[in-house]
């Protein structure tokens, strides 16, 4: 079902996940195992799937076949990269982000926050229902993103 795992990092990747770049994997002869997903053009060569419920990246599909986003599966660490693609848009600090200090939050004001999150997003096994968002974001600006 699946072929090469990589990590691109062109800027159109980049973009489209989000951040610093793109976990894909080829896709041979796969099918989507929940709900639809929806499509766009991103370029005059290519275009990506994404979850119209959620807005989760799922796919990139050019002439040469398709790509699925890693992290949209179940089990991620299954389909751990291999190589790594276009690397002339690599951000210049990507290297360095392991070296990093690491933050260890475990105040009691932290904890208590993570107690109340509520994902909406698909679970990682499959479901017939799984909560769906309603309209009471507790805590977030009329953005939606809990910045302010």
């Amino acid at each position: 079902l699946v072929g090469r795992p990589s990590i691109c990092h062109c800027r159109m990747c980049q973009k489209a996940f989000g951040g610093l770049f793109g976990p894909l994997v080829t896709s041979h002869d796969g099918h989507w195992t929940r709900g639809k997903a929806k499509w766009f053009e991103s370029s005059n060569v290519a275009r990506r799937a994404f979850c119209p419920d959620c807005g989760t990246p799922l796919a990139y599909e050019t002439r040469y076949g398709l790509e699925l986003a890693i992290g949209a599966f179940d089990d991620p660490a299954k389909v751990a990269p291999l190589i790594q693609v276009n690397l002339t848009d690599k951000q210049p600090f990507f290297d360095g982000l392991t070296s990093l200090p690491v933050k260890n939050d475990a105040s009691d004001e932290w904890l208590d926050f993570l107690a109340g999150v509520h994902s909406r997003q698909h679970p990682d096994h499959d479901t017939e229902n799984w909560p769906l968002a309603d309209n009471d974001l507790e805590g977030t600006n009329d953005e939606g993103n809990g910045d302010e």
